[in-house]
């Protein structure tokens, strides 16, 4: 088989993506795969988007306090001019980058890097969010991850909002938004709709 000189001798990258609803434990794995990474003497770099100010710009933080060090990037073209060297790329709230997101990552994986993504699969009305679809079916490993509904103590597989704001990006915790199962998220909905 003849491979092109600029492939000879690189090693293999590929694409990792961690998705669910709302504290379902994404970030909490993002961060335990970067770590590990780190103990293995990789170098790391981790990404988050500008627009997510929850933590402030220098943290990627799970819902109960475990962080890791990270730059915020207004766009995800930004993410190949900062990893020149890098073994592993970890990427926290996808959902909010541009549609460019998995292109770049392509290219990250091309150039031999890990790319460890992290977001929600849906948005608060349940459709699919933003480039998040498209890096499902570019990853090489997927991983589903799940909260406990409150209501009936199911799998969580929805992030139900109980603000009235109609905008898709509303960045909130506990007090804006809660996981349900499907059957109460939706049963939330028609509540809802009948109390409007």
């Amino acid at each position: 088989m003849f491979l092109e000189p600029h492939f000879k001798g690189q090693r293999s990258g590929w694409i990792e993506v961690i998705c669910g609803s709302m504290f379902s434990g994404k970030t909490e794995e993002l961060i335990r795969r970067l770590k590990r990474a780190k103990i293995a003497n990789q170098k790391v770099e981790i990404f988050k988007p500008k627009v997510d100010t929850r933590y402030g710009e220098g943290k990627v933080m799970s819902h109960d306090s475990n962080y890791i060090l990270s730059s915020a990037i207004e766009h995800s073209s930004m993410l190949l001019d900062m990893t020149e060297g890098v073994n592993v790329v970890g990427i926290d709230e996808a959902q909010f980058f541009d549609m460019d997101l998995p292109e770049n990552c392509q290219k990250l994986a091309l150039r031999g890097v890990r790319v460890i993504i992290a977001g929600l699969d849906m948005d608060f009305r349940g459709r699919p969010f933003g480039p998040i679809p498209n890096l499902l079916a570019i990853g090489e490993y997927i991983t589903k991850v799940h909260a406990i509904c409150q209501h009936c103590g199911n799998l969580a597989t929805h992030s139900y909002r109980f603000s009235a704001e109609s905008e898709t990006v509303v960045l909130g915790e506990k007090d804006q938004y809660e996981p349900r199962c499907r059957t109460c998220y939706h049963m939330g909905n028609i509540l809802n709709l009948q109390t409007k």
